[in-house]
């Protein structure tokens, strides 16, 4: 894949289990292939060093680093759900373990942080009329998980 962007995550030890976990999450996903750790070097010989896998058909690498660093929200991956039921069956299967933040964001149990979004949002948060943006983005400010059928009760009575 030269010149392709891909997006590393950095683990303590559980890559393996975590892209099993996000694979069996998303459609057209899989494990493509595990690295070990060799003889010298920092790990347990024979230890998952690597993981690549595909979300969706997009590229990841899980690499267990050890424990010097860990995610934080400034870093999220964002879903485009395209209905309530997409937004509802993501937000149910990675937010198992973790918790649930605001405004259709949570934290997995691996520490990774999602925003789970119907792509209605960003349509009406980018409306021209400012009035029913507002009302979207007030409604939204009070949701955890987001709720299309709310959103677009805000939009239409502003």
């Amino acid at each position: 894949m030269t010149g392709a962007i891909v997006t590393c995550l950095w683990f303590d030890g559980v890559g393996e289990e975590a892209a099993n976990f996000y694979a069996s999450v998303f459609p057209n996903s899989k494990i493509v292939s595990v690295s070990r750790y060799p003889e010298g070097s920092p790990y347990q010989p024979g230890s998952v060093m690597t993981v690549e896998f595909e979300l969706d058909g997009r590229p990841f690498v899980a690499l267990n680093g050890g424990p010097q660093y860990s995610f934080s929200p400034a870093i999220s991956l964002w879903i485009d759900c395209k209905d309530q039921a997409e937004v509802d069956r993501y937000w149910a299967r990675l937010s198992e373990g973790g918790h649930e933040v605001q405004c259709g964001w949570l934290q997995d149990k691996y520490g990774l942080s999602w925003q789970v979004v119907p792509s209605l949002l960003p349509r009406l948060l980018k409306d021209e009329n400012s009035r029913k943006a507002a009302a979207v983005m007030q409604a939204m400010l009070a949701m955890v998980k987001l709720d299309v059928a709310t959103l677009q009760a805000a939009y239409d009575a502003a």
